[in-house]
Formats: structure tokens, C-alpha cells, sequence
């Protein structure tokens, strides 16, 4: 058996029209699985399942706002319909509406991060449980953040919320082992995304970060996909509940 194989596997990956969500699609397809690429642009997603495709893979788009529990019954209605059942569900997508302290976030704000980064989540994964149950084998795989590790006078929201990732992923992972369903996180540290855009195109900023970090670099959506196939596969059928920091080091300085 090769323990990173993933032929005859179905993926969903939210948010994988760019940044760590594609190259979790496009790692999960070059090991074998059929991947369904989904964020809010049909024309984004398309773009990325058809480079997919013209490499040898298989992938489907389908379009799907989070926050829309409709769009994403469709979504995983969809992918049934065309490939049947799904194994491997990757919630990657997220929102980040504000940057400034708690005491002046509004209600609305911190509403919608929890919907679209935690409830989205557990609707997804409730969605595609009877597949995964009735097979008695299924990966979830939540995108966190190392920002669920630590305070912050900025984003302090956005951290409350990737904490509830890292806890959702404990949750489910003991409500759903007995159904051989394993639940885990990867919690990455500053990659070079529009969401860090800030931080990598700012080089006096991006030096003074990577003179602290152990590896001396920033990461690269790259850097991320390969940890979603290890989870995905039977290479990592007796790791559950658990989240894995991949941040070049900075949570260990």
C-alpha cells in the first residue's frame, strides 16, 4: 500500500481558487484524488480545476458562498452527483472583516467571522458525515492559524475563531472516531497570500520577521499542501483531533 496514495478519493476544498486552498487541491489531485474546487467566483475556480485537469487530474468547480448554507448543501450535493461519494473534506475558507481592538468591534462583525469561519465549518462537515460514516473512513481537515495560539491587539476575532477551529477539530474528532472518521487542523504561520499581503510586501517588515524565524523565511502556499495529503491519506489514519503548526518555527522561538 503506498500511505500517501489517494486514487479513487473525493476532496472537497473550500477557498482553493488561490493561496494554501489551491495547493491543498492541487497536492491532493497530484496524489490521486478527485478534487472539487470551490470558492465564491465560478470563473476563479474554473481556472484552477482546468489547470488541474491540463496536468493530468481530475477536478470539478463548483461555485459556493460559506456563508450560505444553501450554496453549500449544493456544493456537496453537486460533487455527489458527479463523482459519488466524498472521503476528504478540506474547510479552508475564511473571512477577516476588521483589524483593530474588541472594544470597538461591532456585534455584526464578530458574527460574522464565528458564521463564516466556525458554523460554516460544521455545517460542511455535518453534510458530508453519512458518507464518510456509512464507509466507516473520511478525513476533515480545518485550516486554522497560529493565530488560534496566541493573543493579538489587532485581530484579536479572527484568533478567537481559528481557536474554535483547533477545538471544533477535538470535538468532532471524539464525537466521530468511532465512525473511523479522523478530524484534524493545520495551523499555519505567515504565508505569502493576499491575506499576509501586508507583512511579504513590506520588506523592512518581512526582514525583521524572517530574522526571528527559525527557517529565516516565510512560507509559501506550497509549504501547506503536502501536510493536507499526509492527513488525508492512510499515511495519517491514526492522527485525530490534533492540530499541526507549520509556521517555520515561530511558535517554538
Amino acid at each position: 500500500m503506498k500511505i500517501f496514495d489517494l486514487h479513487g478519493k473525493v476532496a472537497i476544498v473550500t477557498g482553493s481558487s488561490r493561496g494554501i486552498g489551491r495547493s491543498i487541491a492541487e497536492q491532493l489531485a497530484l496524489a490521486g484524488a478527485a478534487v472539487v474546487i470551490s470558492s465564491r467566483k465560478a470563473d476563479a475556480c474554473e481556472t484552477v480545476a482546468a489547470s488541474i485537469r491540463a496536468a493530468g487530474g481530475q477536478a470539478l468547480a463548483i461555485a459556493a458562498n460559506i456563508s450560505e448554507k444553501a450554496q453549500l448543501e449544493h456544493l456537496v450535493g453537486a460533487t455527489r452527483r458527479a463523482f459519488g461519494t466524498i472521503d476528504i473534506l478540506v474547510c479552508n475558507a475564511a473571512t477577516n472583516p476588521y483589524y483593530g481592538p474588541t472594544a470597538e468591534m461591532t456585534d455584526a462583525v464578530f458574527e460574522k467571522v464565528m458564521h463564516n469561519n466556525v458554523l460554516s465549518s460544521i455545517w460542511l462537515a455535518n453534510l458530508v458525515r453519512p458518507d464518510m460514516a456509512a464507509r466507516r473512513d473520511g478525513a476533515i481537515i480545518l485550516v486554522s492559524s497560529v493565530g488560534g495560539l496566541h493573543g493579538s491587539a489587532v485581530i484579536g476575532t479572527y484568533n478567537v475563531s481559528k481557536a474554535a477551529d483547533m477545538q471544533l477539530a477535538r470535538n468532532l474528532a471524539v464525537e466521530w472516531g468511532p465512525e473511523n472518521i479522523r478530524v484534524n487542523c493545520i495551523a499555519p504561520g505567515v504565508i505569502r497570500t493576499d491575506f499576509a499581503r501586508a507583512i511579504h510586501e513590506d520588506p523592512k517588515v518581512r526582514s525583521m520577521l524572517e530574522k526571528e524565524l527559525p527557517l529565516r523565511r516565510i512560507g509559501e502556499p506550497e509549504d501547506i499542501g503536502g501536510i493536507a495529503v499526509m492527513l488525508a491519506s492512510a499515511a495519517g489514519r491514526y492522527m485525530t483531533g490534533q492540530t499541526i503548526v507549520a509556521d517555520g518555527g515561530a511558535m517554538i522561538r
